[in-house]
């Protein structure tokens, strides 16, 4: 297999697997080595007294996309630290999209940001993840 079908191999294992994100309603729109994209839609059920998306969505939609980012090398991996800067709200009804980039990997850890933005392109939240690998792959490759 080559990276790119590593990655979708993971991605789709992990999605499968995965209870909370489409819960929600996350999509994994878009997987490749280091690299994820996601969706959700602001609901009704996930606004908070302000009338506005709760910042915890927000963070599980950065958190989630970072998560397959980090798996996307067949390599458990675990957030060790992470942290999310809100830039502006978001509101029912909003397409917010996550992007996931791989800044470092090395051995056991890595660094990614998360740029969260609306449907406008404007930016909701950034989102800066560390990694720690267990070791263990997401899924047993086959040999050929």
């Amino acid at each position: 297999m080559d990276a790119q079908e590593i990655a979708e191999r993971a991605g789709k294992t992990m999605f499968a697997n995965d209870a909370s994100s489409p819960h929600v309603g996350m999509t994994l729109d878009n997987i490749s080595p280091g690299k994820a994209e996601m969706s959700l839609v602001v609901l009704d059920y996930m606004l908070n007294g302000a009338k506005v998306c709760h910042g915890g969505y927000i963070f599980m939609l950065a958190d989630s996309c970072f998560a397959f980012a980090c798996n996307s090398h067949n390599d458990a991996t675990l957030a060790q630290g992470c942290n999310i800067d809100f830039i502006r709200p978001a509101v029912e009804g909003d397409q917010l999209k996550a992007k996931a980039i791989e800044l470092s990997r090395g051995r056991k850890t890595g660094v990614y940001d998360v740029m969260v933005t609306n449907q406008n392109d404007k930016l909701v939240a950034s989102f800066r993840g560390k990694s720690f690998s267990s070791g263990k792959p997401i899924f047993e490759e086959q040999a050929e």
